[in-house]
Formats: C-alpha cells, sequence, structure tokens
C-alpha cells in the first residue's frame, strides 16, 4: 500500500509537472519501529523521539521542517545514564525557558523498578545531562507528559499498571527547574473500565483542559489500541470521558494505534505523531510513528480530521511539501564516527565498533552467560529488502550477516577460520543449516528478505554473481525472531575472540 500510493504520486507529480502540488502523504512517515513517538517544534523545526527498549544507542533523535519528511539526527544518549538498568520506553519533549528537557522512563539498576528519568540539554540533537529519576512511585511510573499552566509546571504519568486495582494517571507539581516533584502527587483520571490507560498528551484550550490517552492493548498482532479524550473544566478534575470514545482506532490497513503527542505548526494547526502497526507483512517493521491531524469541534471535544478510523492517507500538511520514498541505505565506512542508524542489544554484549582506513572492525565482549556474539543492526523500514556487504578478512571468530532478535534467536551467514556456514539459534540452540569451505579469502555476503521474516542467503566471490545457499528452517523457528515486544533487525555479526574482530568493507540496505 505505501509503495503503491507513493508510485502514484511520484507519477502524478510527474504528468502534471513541478507546479503540481502533493495534497496527501502516506503513513507511517517515520519507517521503522519507533513505539511511543514525541514530537515537540522549535521554531520551524520539528523534532521526533521514542523508545528504544533494548537497543542502544537510546532514544533516536530525528527531525523535520514538514512533519512528513525525518531525517536521523542521534539519540537522546550514547550512554545510558548510570542509575539505569533496561527498558527505555515512552521519552517526552519539553522545552522550557531555552532548555530541551526529556523525561524517560527507564528502569533502575538497584531494584528492576521503571521510574522516570530527566536530562536536559541546549538543543535536541546537543549532549544532555542526567539528573537522574524524578518521579519514583510504586511499582512503577512511566509515560510522562509535561503541562505547563500560568506559570507551574506539572508532570503527568501512568500508575498502578502492576497492581490489582484500576491504572490512574496521576500529576504532581515540578519545581521551577523541572527536575523535581513539588507536592504531593493527585489523580487526573482513572481506568474504572479496566480497558487500559496510558501514553497521554495534557493540554488546555478553549477554557478546558484535555487528555488525549490510549487505551486497550498496545502490542502485538491482536492488539487492538486506540485513541480516547476526557476533559475538565479545572486541572485537577473531575475529568469527564468522551462518550463517543475512542476517537481514533485501528482501520483496513492499521492494526492498532496510540501513544502520542501533539505538535502544532506556526499557524495553530494540530498534529498527532503516534505509533502503529501496519497489516499483512508490514506487521514487521513494527511500531512505526504515523500522523494524524486534529481538530477542535464546535461542541469542544477534539475529533481527527479523517474520522475514528485511523488512515494511511492523510492531507499534507503544508503546500509545498512531496513525501520521500522508504531511503535506502549504504555505509563506505568512511566517517568519523559510527552513523546513527546503527544499533545493538545492550543487554547481551558491548560491541566494539571501530572505523579504521574504510573498513568497519566489529568485536565486543557478551554478557555474563551469554552463548551468542556481537550484531550491530540497522531498523528495517520496509517489509522486503537486501542488505549485502563484504567480509574482507580472515581467522577463526565468525564474521557475517544476520537476521537478529536476541540472544537467543537469530539466522546468520558467515565465514569461520576456512569454512562459510549457515546458521540458526533458535530458543538458544545452535543448528548448523549449511556448512562449505570458504570458496575465496575475502567474500561478499547477501541476506535477502521477503515479507519481513523470511531470509534467503547468498555468497560470491566478486559481488557480481552471487549462489544462494539452500537450506530448510520450520515456520516455528522462523516466527521466533519476531515476538511482539521486538522487532527482529538486518546487520553484521561478529562471534569470538575481541582481539580477532571481523572487517567489513561497506554495508548497504536496499529496499525492494
Amino acid at each position: 500500500m505505501k509503495k503503491l500510493l507513493t508510485i502514484l504520486l511520484c507519477s502524478a507529480s510527474a504528468t502534471f509537472g513541478l507546479a503540481q502540488q502533493q495534497t496527501y502523504f502516506s503513513n507511517p512517515v517515520i519507517h521503522g519501529d519507533l513505539a511511543d513517538p514525541s514530537v515537540m517544534r522549535i521554531g520551524e523545526t520539528y523534532y521526533a523521539t521514542g523508545t528504544s527498549s533494548e537497543w542502544a544507542p537510546y532514544y533516536p533523535v530525528f527531525s523535520s521542517s514538514d512533519l512528513v519528511n525525518w531525517k536521523p539526527e542521534g539519540h537522546v544518549f550514547d550512554r545510558k545514564p548510570d542509575w539505569t538498568k533496561s527498558s527505555f520506553w515512552a521519552p517526552e519533549w519539553y522545552y522550557h525557558k531555552g532548555k530541551v528537557y526529556v523525561y524517560y522512563t527507564a528502569r533502575k539498576e538497584s531494584d528492576n523498578i521503571s521510574c522516570i528519568g530527566v536530562a536536559v540539554a541546549d538543543s535536541p540533537t546537543g549532549e544532555f545531562k542526567d539528573y537522574g529519576p524524578v518521579v519514583e512511585f510504586g511499582k512503577e511510573a512511566i509515560d510522562a507528559f509535561i503541562l505547563e499552566d500560568n506559570g507551574q509546571l506539572y508532570i503527568s504519568w501512568k500508575a498502578y499498571g502492576l497492581d490489582q486495582r484500576p491504572i490512574e494517571l496521576l500529576a504532581c507539581k515540578l519545581t521551577d527547574d523541572g527536575l523535581r516533584l513539588d507536592g504531593e502527587p493527585f489523580c487526573l483520571l482513572r481506568d474504572d473500565e479496566r480497558r487500559g490507560m496510558e501514553g497521554q498528551h495534557w493540554f488546555k484550550m478553549n477554557g478546558y483542559y484535555y487528555i488525549i490517552y490510549s487505551v486497550n492493548g498496545c502490542c502485538g498482532p491482536d492488539s487492538d489500541y486506540a485513541v480516547a479524550v476526557a476533559r475538565s473544566k479545572k486541572l485537577a478534575g473531575p475529568y469527564e470521558k468522551y462518550e463517543g470514545n475512542p476517537i481514533l482506532h485501528g482501520g483496513k490497513d492499521i492494526l492498532s494505534i496510540g501513544h502520542g503527542t501533539l505538535t502544532t505548526t506556526p499557524d495553530g494547526r494540530m498534529f498527532y505523531l503516534c505509533h502503529a502497526y501496519s497489516s499483512g507483512n508490514n506487521f514487521y517493521q513494527g511500531r512505526q510513528p504515523h500522523l494524524q491531524e486534529m481538530r477542535m469541534g464546535g461542541d469542544n471535544w477534539p475529533y481527527f480530521v479523517t474520522g475514528e478510523y485511523a488512515s494511511m492517507v492523510q492531507p499534507m500538511p503544508f503546500t509545498d511539501c512531496v513525501q520521500k520514498p522508504a531511503f535506502d541505505f549504504a555505509d563506505d565506512f568512511t566517517a568519523t564516527a559510527l552513523r546513527p542508524e546503527w544499533s545493538w542489544n545492550y543487554p547481551y554484549a558491548d560491541v566494539k565498533a571501530e572505523l579504521k582506513a574504510g573498513n568497519l572492525l566489529l568485536s565486543g565482549s557478551p554478557k555474563q552467560g551469554v552463548g551468542t556474539g556481537n550484531a550491530l543492526c540497522l531498523r528495517p523500514v520496509t517489509a522486503d529488502y537486501t542488505l549485502e556487504t563484504a567480509v574482507v578478512n580472515r581467522n577463526e571468530s565468525w564474521k557475517g550477516v544476520v537476521m537478529y532478535g536476541d540472544d537467543k534467536n537469530m539466522l546468520t551467514l558467515g565465514c569461520e577460520a576456512d569454512r562459510l556456514k549457515l546458521k540458526a539459534v533458535n530458543d538458544g540452540k545452535e543448528m548448523v543449516l549449511a556448512d562449505m569451505k570458504q570458496p575465496a579469502s575475502s567474500l561478499y555476503l547477501r541476506m535477502s528478505v521477503k515479507d519481513g521474516v523470511h531470509c534467503s542467503f547468498s555468497y560470491s566471490e566478486d559481488g557480481r554473481k552471487w549462489k544462494e545457499l539452500e537450506y530448510s528452517l520450520s515456520p516455528e523457528a522462523v516466527r521466533s525472531l519476531v515476538r511482539w515486544d521486538r522487532i527482529s533487525r538486518p546487520g553484521l555479526y561478529q562471534q569470538g575472540d575481541i582481539n580477532k574482530p571481523a572487517i567489513y568493507g561497506y554495508c548497504r540496505l536496499l529496499n525492494e
């Protein structure tokens, strides 16, 4: 659907000339898994970030001038804050007195409880200074949002999600510097229906305080995530839930949708950036950021311009905007630093990636008890793509391409000593699927992915003539690569001595 729409729109532009404006765009606007997106505008530039979960670096940052085309800028954190352990979820931007704040969820190293931390920088792409936890509440505090009302800062969050009681959206005053709570928490909204409640956006308009929030199940192929709204004349409530809830839920091409934030254009229009799954094979790109325009009705209840059913196709925010297709990726490793598109599964290995003389040297140290190696991965942005690389050295370490789920689930084709092997790791059990003498000292390796998860592997001695390896793997083992809370990622892989790295000459990911 996405590709067809892009082709049709590009064809229309070519037919009618450059003067012809593109009036619609197609979701997602940021391709690839990026749940719980937060968006803000500074001047005429928009910035987005979202959940990175167990992938490092932490909280990818994107920028845009038109809300439709986004480019990667880096990450909030290159190294995780000292107090944190894992589960880097739901970051929330806030711009206050010339500083950029990010309120983020993470588990504490000390007790594994999720709480909300805060970090501050001079710009969204600058270096953030972490100030540690700002909200610690019971068994869990997640999904921060900030509201300024009459000069007073407030923070809201989801509470009681792990308790045998209704979830509540709580709030509390913040100190003026935004770094600490000031007073006692109070309840904004309670999930009396036991549907689920999280991912709130809190704002004031036309004499009302509004809470846009998510209901139902968030994740997986059976999820039914949706967006609801409540309002109150008073900040502390009581809040009235809209009788027509939900105001946005999945449509024909979208399985579920929710957990986002609003931003405004310079002329005051409102756009909601949230995440959604795509149906069919595109499910395997994960929860991708979708843009939906929201307006306020005459009854002072908000609504979405395309109706209550989420639509892939939306009116273009700006008249001079043309949507670009999902980008291919190419890295010749000549930069001075690793590009921001690369990521690694930090709970299982301390990955070492060094750029030297136009090559990537990949190694690392697996964590204690981990029997697999070091994967340097990319977020897939389409369901069908090809990853290609050149292995330019020979040693006893494994060197090759990988479809990586986690430390217990992967598929990899690689060179090991003088052998070329294809192996699977399924629920921690390793299976060699192909094994042959390495035909040359250096090899080109290719992995082609169809429907988001089905992989074929090929090798070449010259980068032009390719030979595919035949193998058999059960449907259950294939499905193990993708679970509700993580989408498998393609990438480069090394397993072995940290002093015997895999050396790669380039890497390309081409979307079909």
